[in-house]
C-alpha cells in the first residue's frame, strides 16, 4: 500500500477503524475525569476525495461513498455518518474525516490529544486541520515513542496506534508500545488497526500480543475476502486492550456489515482473548 493515505481514506478499513474510534471515544468521555488521547500515526487529520489521489484509486467510492447511501446501515455506524454528513454540511461527500478530526470533534474541554505524524508535509497538513484548537498538541515525532514518553500515570488514556505497516518492525515496535504504555497506566485503553493479509502473521501478532500482559484484548475481524491472497490486504482488524464491556456489541455489527456489504464471501467477527 502508497504510504499516503489520501489514496485510501474512506476505504472499508477506514469505516471500521473511525466507526470503532468513535463508540470507543463515546464510552470514555462518559467517564467525570479528563481523558488523554495519544494518536501514533495521526496522518493529516482531513482529506479531500474530490482530489486525485482518491478519484484514481476508487476506494473512497466503495467504502464511505457506499455507507452513505445505504439504507440498512446499522446503528454502529450512526456516529460516524453523522460526522461525515455534518463535515460536508450534508451535501455530497467530498470531504472525509481522518482520525484527528474525529477525536478533535468528540473531545472535551477537560481532554487533551497528542497527535503524532512523522513525515513533514503530513505533519504540515495536521496542523493546519487541527489550528486554533484547545487542548491539542501535534508533533513531527516519532509515535510509539512520544506514547511511552507521554502517557500519563494516572487517569484515563487510550492509545490509538496506527502505522502504515511500511517498517518491518511495526508488529515489534506495536506489542513493545502496548505492553510500555498498560504497565505504566492500569487504566489505559489501546486501540490497534492492523492489516489482515494473512493468517499466520495476524496469529503471531495476537500471541506476542497476548504475551504483553495487557490484560483481555478484544479483537474485531473484517474480512472481506477470503486469505488466498496474501500480497492482498484481505481484511482488517481492531485488537483493543482494557476495552468498554459495551463495545463488543457495535464492533461486531459494524465488521459484520462492512464485510458482508463491501466484501466478497466476507465475515465479521468479534472475539475476546484473555
Amino acid at each position: 500500500m502508497n504510504y499516503r493515505h489520501a489514496f485510501h481514506a474512506g476505504n472499508f478499513a477506514d469505516l471500521v477503524k473511525h466507526a470503532g474510534l468513535l463508540r470507543l471515544m463515546a464510552a470514555l468521555t462518559k467517564s467525570a475525569g479528563p481523558l488523554t488521547v495519544i494518536d501514533t500515526h495521526a496522518g493529516r487529520g482531513l482529506y479531500d476525495l474530490s482530489g486525485s489521489e482518491a478519484q484514481r484509486s476508487g476506494e473512497a467510492q466503495a467504502g464511505i461513498g457506499q455507507l452513505m447511501k445505504a439504507a440498512d446501515l446499522p446503528a454502529g455506524f450512526a456516529p460516524l455518518r453523522a460526522a461525515v454528513t455534518k463535515l460536508n454540511n450534508g451535501g455530497p461527500t467530498k470531504l472525509y474525516p481522518g482520525s484527528p478530526r474525529l477525536i478533535a470533534d468528540t473531545l472535551r474541554k477537560k481532554d487533551v490529544y497528542i497527535a503524532c505524524e512523522l513525515r513533514g508535509e503530513e505533519h504540515a497538513a495536521l496542523r493546519q486541520a487541527l489550528k486554533g484548537r484547545n487542548g491539542i498538541e501535534t508533533l513531527c515525532a516519532d509515535g510509539y515513542d512520544t506514547a511511552i514518553a507521554r502517557c500519563p500515570a494516572r487517569g484515563a488514556v487510550l492509545v490509538l496506534i496506527d502505522p502504515p505497516f511500511e517498517k518491518a518492525d511495526d508488529y515489534a515496535r506495536i506489542v513493545a508500545t502496548l505492553k510500555a504504555v498498560t504497565r505504566r497506566n492500569r487504566e489505559a485503553v489501546v486501540m490497534i488497526w492492523l492489516p489482515i493479509k494473512d493468517l499466520q502473521t495476524f496469529d503471531s501478532f495476537l500471541n506476542e500480543a497476548q504475551d504483553a500482559g495487557a490484560g483481555p484484548l478484544l479483537v474485531a475481524e473484517t474480512r472481506m475476502r477470503p486469505l488466498s491472497d496474501p500480497m492482498k490486504m484481505n481484511g482488517c482488524a481492531l485488537v483493543i486492550a482494557r476495552a468498554p464491556a459495551d463495545l463488543a456489541a457495535p464492533l461486531e455489527e459494524i465488521c459484520r456489515w462492512t464485510a458482508q456489504t463491501l466484501g466478497e464471501k466476507g465475515q465479521g467477527r468479534v472475539s475476546v482473548l484473555s
